[in-house]
């Protein structure tokens, strides 16, 4: 721990630097460390708010933004925390929507380096910690926490949820979390409670999921068993009704018609709004939604980042955080074919399925910009080339030493009806933001 007189001028970049440095290893997953802490800054169990925890392959951010946005429209005080940011580290805690600001950060870190004594923290561990920190202080209604990593070891995972939410399960993270999806489920399984409900966004749930449900006796929904959407037969176009099954009935109940189709896109937006819903309806009896808040909360909610269209000269950029197979197959789709050439810029992290992302996008990318992802885990572009070569796709290749350099070639040969598409990583995302800026 440092002398309190070391960290009293410390910037915001200062505390983020500082907690880079202090722990041997990134990424060390487990709970100890971070309920050892809790104990000393005062936390208690059970806390005087609703908790919500969201893990998943993909889809987290989404479900975790049409939460927020449904509760803030609704009347309620929420906190949110998800991760990792694009531009600013603040953008990972929203107390009622609003990003906390770098001098409520350094008031939260002061007090953790405080409590920690010789505690050791990696730098997400101690990014959690302040933002459960700001929400003892701000007492809002309901706190929805994104889990970084898996869910059992997850440092978010040291607070019981009311409601468990697994959005999708897929393959990434593998070195930590297991090589196939019974084990990857099981572990985002650790975050349901013992006889609290937990929602399953993917339609298909590994068998060791379910199992630990069973064994906790946790009331489990699952997308298209016992909840699910579809497109109305209204005139609007993309209008749609989200439907539940209760216990007293084996048929579908549709109770909300009539839908908006959401401000983000893709059908995969679909199923997380459908599981977001799902979410509220596990905590209704203390949550009051309306349906009117609900219709209009879908045509304004947008998470940076998740096919986020920017007007950048005379062709449109699409920028997605996609890294890996499954979220680079909903790109895809999302995308169709354009009118003119897809024009592809992307840079990913080295321990991603390279192949198996970009072998997604290979049917509707025309040109690819292959860029060195310039982070410590980032992948040379040489590595993506190799991708290219044995997935035997026959469209033109570069390779660029870094992402502006890569967006600035592509930009420059655009023709008319020529679109960008931007994916790979949230590095990836964040240097075309900043460039775009």
């Amino acid at each position: 721990m440092m002398n309190k007189a070391d960290f009293r001028n410390f910037s915001l970049n200062d505390w983020l630097v500082y907690q880079e440095r202090l722990h041997p290893r990134a990424i060390d997953l487990g709970l100890g460390r971070v309920a050892a802490v809790l104990e000393s800054l005062g936390w208690r169990e059970p806390p005087p708010f609703l908790v919500v925890t969201v893990a998943g392959t993909n889809g987290k951010g989404s479900c975790v933004a049409i939460l927020e946005a449904i509760l803030q429209a609704a009347g309620y005080c929420t906190a949110t925390y998800t991760s990792p940011h694009l531009l600013n580290y603040n953008e990972r805690i929203h107390l009622n929507k609003r990003t906390v600001s770098n001098a409520e950060l350094r008031a939260a870190f002061t007090r953790i380096e405080v409590a920690r004594g010789g505690i050791s923290l990696t730098y997400f561990e101690y990014g959690t910690l302040a933002a459960l920190d700001l929400f003892r202080h701000a007492k809002p209604d309901v706190i929805i926490l994104e889990v970084g990593l898996g869910g059992r070891l997850d440092a978010t995972n040291v607070i019981n949820a009311d409601v468990a939410v697994v959005t999708t399960v897929d393959l990434d993270h593998m070195d930590w979390l297991g090589t196939d999806r019974e084990s990857i489920g099981r572990e985002k399984a650790g975050i349901f409670r013992s006889g609290q409900p937990a929602v399953c966004g993917d339609p298909n749930p590994p068998l060791s999921l379910v199992d630990h449900a069973q064994t906790l006796g946790v009331p489990l929904y699952v997308q298209e068993r016992d909840f699910g959407w579809r497109f109305s037969s209204s005139s609007r176009e993309g209008d749609w009704e989200w439907w539940r099954q209760t216990k007293s009935s084996a048929e579908k109940i549709f109770y909300q018609r009539a839908l908006p189709a959401p401000r983000m896109r893709g059908i995969h937006q679909y199923q997380n709004v459908a599981t977001a819903l799902m979410a509220l309806t596990c905590l209704s009896d203390r949550l009051s939604v309306s349906s009117d808040t609900i219709r209009n909360t879908l045509q304004e909610v947008m998470v940076p980042g998740r096919f986020q269209v920017v007007t950048r000269g005379s062709a449109p950029w699409i920028l997605d955080v996609a890294h890996n197979p499954q979220a680079a197959m909903a790109l895809a789709a999302t995308l169709g074919k354009g009118h003119g050439r897809t024009i592809a810029v992307v840079a990913m992290l080295a321990d991603k399925d390279i192949p198996g992302t970009m072998a997604a996008m290979i049917d509707v990318v025309d040109v690819w910009h292959l860029a060195t992802l310039s982070v410590a885990r980032g992948a040379p572009a040489a590595r993506l080339a190799d991708a290219l070569i044995h997935l035997g796709s026959t469209a033109p290749f570069q390779l660029h030493h870094d992402v502006v350099t890569a967006l600035a070639a592509a930009h420059s040969l655009v023709l008319p009806n020529d679109r960008i598409v931007v994916f790979g990583s949230f590095h990836t995302v964040s240097a075309a933001l900043e460039t775009a800026r």
